[in-house]
């Protein structure tokens, strides 16, 4: 006989040899059993996880001669008529190329004819490809046929099946075969047609099929035949290391190693995507990474050096290059610039870069904190805690020292929901330029509305020890200020990865004068017109200037 594929030999020939679909095998070979079969169905689901299959099953447990517990004996001529595809009771009809009006009238005037068997079956696959006019067509058949006449419709999108039909039919959905469904059914496969293949191939084969048992049976014969599969986890495991260690070069390597291989941008960005969901779920979900026990340490290793965000933001990233390659010239340069911003997050000013940076330094401080708790051990350095993200209240942890018994001096920040300030750190204190040049550029555009517009008017002047001074334009708009300090001490301490306390003082009472001076009436005049609305209105709260 001639060679058969694998996933043509090990079709399934009886509900208990569906794979993964048990709710459907369940509830068909109990209408069959119990007579209660539906003069329509309508399958759906990804390709290959057993839409025609069950149909042709249900058509032959309808027609055999001797069924048990509603399930086909497999050996009567009605069931090898079904299984060789000669029998008269079963008609099956491709709507992709047949998806005109006269071929549904051609059904429809042939569905009353009687066939040998008890029941005329009819198969429309992929039913979604039908023209309106089609679907019309058959809608009058499909509610009300021929007493021996079944309709089972197969479609990969049932969204597209006109909600006329779908009402006149009993709807099944068809799941993603799990993983490790996949593995052991490969591996009885391979032990059944005495394969000779490693269990890496086997793992290869079911992760290529990505949940269709067909895909993954065709990707296990691609491998006995060409001695092995080429599986591209090699290099997104490559590139993914690239992005945990922040090296673009590598990264460009990569992405150029693969392209001379011959795999297409496209593709590498999806398998790219693939192996980073994984990696996200191991930090979210770890039950739900469907791999070898292995394999799911090395991706959650991964993903702890990455990070929540970095991996957020690589899977946006690297989703919307995905979408944007579809008019690309070169595909490939997308793929790379988003590598490149992935790998150089300081470059890169969007809130999520921004996100990511914090991240970093909160993982940088809570390694310090370790590594000061161990030498606290022996009598070394004090506790030191990572700082919450901006706008996140403070929690209470119960290595904190108690509170003291004095007020604070007036130096320090007395606002009782304030957030904490930044912990100590070895970064230097940054001067009066950097200060400037940071405000501007990043620090204001990432303090609250409130506190924002009430800094707008003021300015660094000076630099003494681990203070800022920042001067205001007059004692009241100073004094409003003092209630949002402790906000713009965080942001700040979180740009510059230190704490920095910050002096308020009035610009006339600043010893060190700005070295670009603005015209001091024009920012009096309007701290003053801020001030006279506040006073006019009590309880009254700057949103925005």
């Amino acid at each position: 006989m001639p060679y058969q594929s694998l996933y043509r030999r090990y079709r399934p020939q009886r509900f208990e040899e569906l794979k993964g679909q048990d709710h459907v095998s369940l509830a068909l070979r109990n209408a069959v059993r119990d007579e209660r079969v539906a003069h329509a169905y309508l399958f759906s689901g990804p390709r290959g996880t057993g839409k025609t299959s069950s149909a042709r099953i249900l058509a032959k447990a309808l027609n055999c001669e001797k069924p048990v517990d509603g399930e086909p004996d497999d050996t009567c001529q009605s069931c090898l008529d079904i299984t060789a595809g000669s029998s008269l009771d079963v008609f099956e009809l491709d709507a992709a190329s047949n998806n005109g009006v006269e071929a549904m009238r051609d059904l429809v005037s042939r569905a009353a004819l009687g066939t040998p068997g008890r029941w005329k079956v009819y198969i429309v696959d992929e039913v979604h490809m039908l023209s309106t006019a089609a679907s019309n067509a058959l809608l009058k058949t499909l509610e009300e046929p021929p007493g021996h006449v079944i309709f089972v419709l197969a479609t990969t999108d049932p969204q597209k099946v006109l909600p006329t039909i779908r009402s006149r039919t009993q709807h099944f959905e068809f799941r993603l075969v799990p993983y490790n469904v996949i593995v052991e059914h490969l591996r009885w496969v391979a032990a059944d047609a005495g394969l000779d293949v490693s269990s890496e191939t086997i793992d290869a084969a079911a992760r290529k099929g990505n949940g269709s048992m067909r895909d993954a049976l065709s990707a296990l014969d691609q491998a006995v035949v060409g001695g092995g599969l080429d599986d591209h986890r090699a290099s997104t495991d490559e590139l993914i290391e690239a992005l945990c260690d922040r090296d673009a070069g590598r990264a460009i390597a990569g992405v150029a190693e693969r392209v001379t291989a011959g795999i297409d941008a496209r593709q590498l960005t999806r398998d790219l995507l693939d192996e980073l969901r994984a990696v996200f779920l191991s930090l979210m979900a770890r039950q739900l990474v469907e791999r070898p026990e292995a394999e799911v340490e090395a991706i959650a290793e991964r993903g702890h050096r990455l990070g929540p965000a970095a991996t957020v933001r690589a899977m946006e990233l690297l989703g919307q290059a995905l979408v944007d390659m579809r008019e690309a010239p070169d595909p490939r340069v997308l793929l790379e610039v988003a590598l490149v911003r992935l790998c150089y997050p300081d470059a890169d000013t969007s809130v999520d870069a921004l996100v990511q940076r914090i991240e970093r330094l909160e993982k940088a401080v809570a390694a310090g904190a370790a590594a000061g708790g161990d030498r606290g051990s022996g009598g070394g350095s004090g506790h030191v805690r990572a700082a919450p993200p901006v706008g996140a209240r403070p929690q209470p942890s119960s290595q904190d020292p108690p509170p003291p018994q004095e007020p604070p001096p007036a130096t320090q920040n007395s606002n009782p929901t304030a957030p904490p300030r930044a912990s100590a750190s070895d970064a230097p204190m940054p001067s009066r330029d950097d200060l400037t040049l940071a405000w501007g550029d990043h620090v204001l555009a990432h303090l609250p509305a409130g506190a924002r517009a009430l800094y707008k008017s003021g300015r660094f002047v000076d630099v003494e020890g681990d203070a800022a001074v920042y001067a205001l334009p007059n004692a009241m708009h100073r004094n409003r200020c003092e209630s949002k300090r402790a906000e713009v001490e965080f942001v700040l301490g979180s740009h510059f990865g230190r704490p920095i306390e910050l002096r308020l003082v009035v610009a006339d009472e600043s010893a060190a004068p700005a070295a670009s001076p603005q015209p001091a009436t024009s920012t009096a005049g309007v701290a003053s017109a801020l001030d006279q609305v506040m006073q006019a209105f009590e309880g009254a709260e700057v949103i925005e200037e």
